[in-house]
């Protein structure tokens, strides 16, 4: 079970400009975030980290003050990307709320210790996007490095991976390696960034609900004063009014009430589960009887008109199942995968 991200109940909102262009701009998105009531921390990339030369990089250290008297003003914690131990400093010296670490930064292991460094000792919050790569253990690492220096107030923030094919999102959404997180961390808040993930506000209803139907903490979103005249991102970023509209629209679920039907229902998923592993050692334990007849009267393992004939079988029932053919294909193909290497091993 995930838990909060600096003590703020859940889903924790995270939400404002994708660059700090102007002092108007971050007011004016400020004061209407915060008259909404809902939003934990004020998000703001102070010192943008873009892929080509030339692009808006933020205001850089002159958005710093003013950031800080938002934050003092209208009592809204504000959240910045941090990619140098310089920058990390500056957020500590107008005393910012938090920091982020963005998804290019976080492939650089050196960059990411030399953050954590520079934050050693002072208990400043930290939320880590996933990397650009489809690469856990890098994330993990990145993770271990901010324990090291004795940072413990830490969130993931899952935006997605870099991809050419990612159609029709900016980003693939590859939700299998979030459940795959959550496993491997379930202590951990973990946040979606469905802004860079959808790369379109067309979308970004449906991925955030994709990831709180995952059981996110929380939904970190880009939303402009104006964005339809945004530096930077203008296509992924929505009015305030039109995040709390997302809001609005969105389901929430509650994991806190006790549902006995739910409960019911794992407790028949558990004795499946028990039932098709005790079916999965029986088969194999006569594809083993196979392979030693196989070896006796001197036939190759490999059968392909019999494993077609299998296969074919076993599509047929799939349709009259009503369950799902290319399923059904990929399970066969990984057990007779397996039916083969355990054949080789008893040669």
């Amino acid at each position: 079970m995930g838990r909060s991200f600096m003590g703020y109940a859940r889903p924790v909102l995270i939400a404002g400009p994708c660059a700090a262009e102007s002092e108007a701009l971050l007011w004016e998105t400020a004061k209407a975030l915060k008259a909404g009531g809902k939003v934990s921390l004020f998000r703001c990339g102070v010192w943008k980290v873009r892929s080509m030369p030339g692009t808006f990089e933020g205001m850089g250290e002159a958005a710093m003050p003013v950031l800080q008297r938002i934050q003092q003003e209208l009592s809204l914690p504000v959240c910045v990307e941090a990619a140098t131990p310089a920058q990390v400093e500056s957020v500590l010296r107008h005393d910012l709320s938090a920091c982020w670490v963005g998804a290019r930064t976080l492939v650089n292991p050196k960059q990411v210790a030399e953050i954590a460094e520079a934050a050693r000792g002072t208990g400043l919050p930290f939320l880590l996007k996933n990397p650009l790569v489809p690469d856990l253990k890098l994330w993990e690492g990145a993770f271990e490095r901010f324990v090291q220096a004795g940072l413990h107030e830490l969130a993931a923030v899952y935006r997605g991976f870099a991809s050419e094919d990612a159609a029709p999102y900016r980003n693939r959404p590859l939700w299998h390696l979030a459940i795959e997180w959550k496993r491997r961390h379930p202590d951990l808040p973990l946040l979606c960034d469905p802004s860079h993930l959808a790369g379109h506000r067309e979308w970004l209803q449906e991925v955030a609900q994709k990831a709180l139907y995952l059981d996110v903490d929380g939904l970190m979103v880009e939303v402009h004063a104006a964005p339809e005249k945004a530096l930077s991102d203008a296509a992924q970023q929505i009015a305030p009014e039109s995040f709390y509209q997302l809001l609005s629209a969105l389901r929430f679920p509650n994991r806190t009430e006790a549902n006995d039907a739910l409960n019911a229902c794992r407790t028949s998923i558990d004795e499946l589960d028990a039932a098709l592993l005790g079916l999965l050692s029986r088969r194999m334990e006569i594809s083993r009887q196979i392979a030693r007849i196989k070896r006796e009267k001197q036939m190759p393992l490999l059968q392909t008109r019999r494993w077609q004939t299998v296969l074919d079988n076993a599509l047929r029932k799939a349709e009259a199942l009503q369950l799902d053919e290319d399923f059904v294909r990929d399970v066969m193909n990984r057990i007779h995968e397996a039916s083969i290497e355990a054949q080789e091993k008893s040669l």
